[in-house]
């Protein structure tokens, strides 16, 4: 386990949750108040690289998940506990008129994962300088990544009938 990076956490930020279920990350929950100091401060320590940031829908409990997976470019043989290790950041934001402040001021490589965010669930980052499409080519009544999308629903209207599997040999 990596201690020093665990202990660091533990003792600058009460308010986090922390697990670690493999030697090689380390999960943090924390309220989405914290998550902009504790990315400045992961950063600050070293974990300078951005590798991930997407989203969850836990429709069922009526929030959204995002998460932000850290780690570091830098192999540091004075602090051994760093190197390979991956942070996962959680926080979660309820799902009805989904904002969250934008993190490009941090990482700004965030900048194609927050618009593919909001294209795709629909969770709008406050301050962000290009919340434009992405990937898709057209407009959606619900963003087609929330668990209340229905597929079948929308390929029938946009595409007409489409037969299913067993209909082709009749």
């Amino acid at each position: 386990m990596k201690r020093t990076v665990r202990e660091k956490l533990e003792s600058t930020f009460k308010n986090i949750r922390l697990l670690v279920p493999e030697d090689d990350r380390v999960l943090v929950t924390a309220e989405n108040n914290n998550v902009h100091t504790l990315l400045r401060f992961l950063k600050d320590e070293g974990f300078g690289h951005l590798a991930l940031v997407s989203a969850v829908d836990w429709i069922e409990n009526d929030i959204f998940e995002l998460c932000y997976i850290l780690t570091s470019y830098e192999q540091d043989e004075s602090d051994s506990n760093k190197n390979g290790l991956h942070i996962i950041l959680k926080t979660k934001i309820p799902r009805k008129e989904p904002e969250f402040e934008t993190i490009t001021s941090i990482f700004p490589n965030a900048e194609p994962y927050e618009r593919e965010i909001y294209e795709l669930f629909g969770i709008k980052f406050e301050g962000h300088k290009r919340l434009i499409p992405l990937l898709l080519e057209r407009e959606y009544t619900i963003p087609p990544f929330r668990k209340d999308f229905d597929t079948r629903k929308y390929v029938e209207g946009v595409f007409q009938k489409i037969p299913f599997v067993e209909d082709k040999d009749k």
